[in-house]
């Protein structure tokens, strides 16, 4: 367990096993960042020289380890790049390849850029999520590679707002760490029985003194009851039945009600219109929107926004049992909308339109559904942006947010022609998919619209982002990213100070 602190003392002067600065690279010429001048003064005519040798460039991503020879305090400098100036995605970025650049000490000083309360956090958070690691699976007695002390050195940490974003980085680490944990966990062992007990233990085990969250988990015969067509047809397929969950966070003074809807497919195996095998190697991730609204409402809560949030994480498991759902079939929804079902493998969008249902029958001020829901948003934005579709204030007041919280998200729009998309079907009310190659991210879309009642609404389509295949860049590690966590909460922030 690491323990954070936040100080306000010289980088040079600070006992650690390492102390991490910033570089910043200014027009190809290597230079030590605000946080470092100590540093930079205990070196003095020699630094410009020893970054030279050591090929230091401060570009982004860069980490160069340096042992210092008593020049400062601590026998480890740890330089990290910035790129060409310094911003609070830099720091953080910066902050998580520190995390990973320095396994084995046990105590480490950040002496990044931190003389504002936007910076403290994201140095904070950076370094907090770039040392994540998943551990759960390895064999007994794996050791963490985790500091056991954090120093973040700030001139402005006595501030009460330099307190406060200090101590709310850690939260919002927390969760998003939370959420990693679940996206990364085997499919086999978060079937959707097993997620809905995962996450009211999670609600339950917040300890004392922790903001109410009610925690409610319908199980296949109480969908059944009310009519809940689209999550039980996705479900139909597997051996483990379905579940709804419903979280309530009512603070007495809230100032408005969000709505939060996520899906939360454990596996996705396509059904009947079967993925192609290595198409489905990361489907255990086709969770990470239930994932990342429950922890954005549990952040939310333990942060004491004054803001009420209800929220809806639709879980299924998608497979091809004989009772599966088949391509033909017509569906019954919530809210008594049939739909002909032409692709088992958009699935995503049947139990979002349940849940949405649900989440406007609550009356809500704003509705927010978040999902790994199409691979054409992959295709058009990449696998490191999230596209924002819905009613232009609401897609800009969840961009405010994302922009705030550091994560990158695109507007998208849902034209016209996508209506006339998704009443193409012969014999129901809508279709649910139509094998147009073009556009199928916005028809995903227009297809949930349908289920929002009119509301405000933004839907997140993270299917890009919310896995990351690759190595570990900056504060995203491999696996399970945890992306719409911070945003949903910037969100619920701003719309508390409205």
């Amino acid at each position: 367990m690491t323990s954070w602190t936040l100080r306000s003392a010289s980088p040079a002067k600070t006992r650690s096993d390492a102390v991490v600065v910033g570089v910043v690279d200014e027009g190809g010429t290597p230079r030590l960042a605000p946080g470092a001048d100590d540093v930079a003064g205990a070196y003095g005519r020699r630094l410009a020289p020893l970054l030279a040798s050591l090929g230091v460039t401060g570009k982004a991503g860069e980490v160069v380890k340096v042992p210092t020879a008593k020049t400062i305090s601590s026998p480890v400098l740890v330089l990290v790049g910035l790129g060409r100036e310094v911003t609070t995605a830099g720091v953080r970025r910066a902050a998580g390849a520190a995390a990973r650049g320095v396994p084995n000490a046990a105590s480490v000083a950040l002496a990044l850029p931190a003389d504002s309360a936007a910076l403290v956090r994201a140095a904070t958070e950076g370094y907090a999520l770039g040392g994540y690691t998943f551990t759960a699976y390895k064999k007994a007695g794996s050791r963490s590679d985790k500091a056991a002390e954090v120093v973040v050195l700030s001139p402005v940490a006595r501030k009460k707002d330099v307190v406060a974003a200090f101590e709310e980085a850690q939260v919002l680490a927390g969760a998003v760490a939370r959420t990693r944990d679940w996206v990364n966990t085997p499919p086999n062992d978060l079937r959707p029985p097993a997620f809905a007990d995962s996450i009211t233990e999670a609600v339950e085990g917040r300890g004392r003194g922790a903001a109410a969250v009610e925690v409610e988990v319908l199980d296949e015969q109480q969908l059944a009851d009310l009519g809940c067509g689209g999550i039980l047809s996705v479900g139909r397929g597997s051996s483990a039945p379905p579940r709804l969950v419903r979280l309530s966070y009512t603070p007495k003074k809230a100032r408005t009600h969000l709505a939060l809807v996520g899906k939360g497919i454990t596996f996705d195996s396509g059904g009947l219109s079967i993925k192609p095998a290595n198409g489905m190697a990361e489907m255990k991730s086709d969770m990470a929107g239930a994932a990342a609204v429950v922890a954005a409402t549990l952040a939310i809560a333990d942060l004491g926004l004054p803001v009420r949030v209800t929220t809806y994480a639709a879980l299924a498991e998608n497979m091809l049992g004989s009772d599966a759902t088949r391509p033909g079939d017509v569906v019954t929804m919530l809210d008594g909308k049939t739909v002909e079902i032409l692709n088992t493998d958009a699935e995503g969008r049947m139990v979002l339109g349940d849940a949405l249902v649900h989440a406007v029958r609550q009356e809500p001020d704003v509705v927010v559904d978040v999902a790994t829901l199409t691979g054409h948003m992959v295709v058009a934005l990449g696998d490191k942006v999230g596209g924002v579709l819905g009613d232009e204030e609401t897609v800009a007041a969840v961009l405010a947010a994302a922009e705030a919280a550091g994560e990158d998200h695109w507007p998208m729009p849902i034209p016209e022609a996508m209506d006339e998309r998704i009443h193409s079907s012969n014999i129901a009310d809508l279709a649910q998919h139509d094998w147009v190659r073009w556009g199928g991210g916005l028809f995903a879309a227009a297809f949930l619209r349908e289920f929002t009642g009119g509301l405000p609404w933004a839907h997140m389509d993270i299917a890009g982002p919310a896995f990351n295949g690759g190595g570990p860049s900056g504060h995203w590690t491999s696996g399970g990213t945890g992306v719409a966590v911070t945003t949903l909460v910037e969100l619920a922030r701003s719309l508390g100070e409205g």
